[in-house]
């Protein structure tokens, strides 16, 4: 388990866009996410999720939010509170990626869930693979569906994307993606 205080908001900002850069597009993790950047069409959001009525109201906030601004693409929504353990994590995205579906927003937008301790189901804690699902702190990435299906026709061989990224991240290797990463989450890049 990941131990590690609880980011100002700012802080939070910081930690995510540096790891967008410095490690999604660096690494390649997603091969669509540098034109976002480039095109400023992210969204960066902090959340406190120690109220989960709370947390759960504004994803659906940032989901009426995209609907009304087009110019954004994806939503990044920092959990910087109430979600430190994996299993809580995921009992909240369950219930998130519920919620969705009861708004009406299933086969609008879709979830990727990000957490420090993210671990596959299955795998090894210390897989490198782990990595690429785990950030410096939880949070939910609302992505356009649209979007995705449109950036997804024009990538050559999609479906090699998962495994040409565990193998990436089992060449970079747990302890150095770890280092990383705490760096990320104390400031230090």
């Amino acid at each position: 388990m990941s131990e590690y205080s609880m980011p100002s908001q700012d802080q939070a900002l910081t930690a995510t866009r540096a790891w967008v850069e410095t490690f999604v597009v660096a690494h390649n993790v997603c091969p669509f996410a540098g034109r976002e950047v480039a095109r400023d069409t992210i969204r960066y959001v902090t959340v406190d999720a120690t109220d989960w009525e709370r947390a759960l109201l504004a994803l659906v906030a940032e989901c009426e939010r995209l609907d009304e601004t087009p110019t954004i693409e994806t939503t990044l929504l920092v959990l910087t509170e109430g979600l430190e353990e994996f299993d809580d994590y995921l009992d909240f995205l369950a219930i998130a990626e519920a919620l969705l579906a009861q708004q009406g927003f299933e086969g609008t937008y879709q979830l990727a869930s990000f957490h420090p301790d993210y671990c596959f189901e299955g795998a090894e804690q210390n897989d490198a693979a782990n990595f690429t699902n785990r950030s410096p702190f939880p949070m939910l990435h609302l992505l356009r569906e649209a979007g995705l299906e449109e950036a997804l026709e024009q990538y050559p061989n999609p479906e090699a994307i998962p495994e040409r990224n565990v193998a990436a991240m089992r060449e970079l290797g747990s302890a150095a993606l770890d280092d990383a990463l705490l760096a990320l989450r104390d400031g230090k890049r």
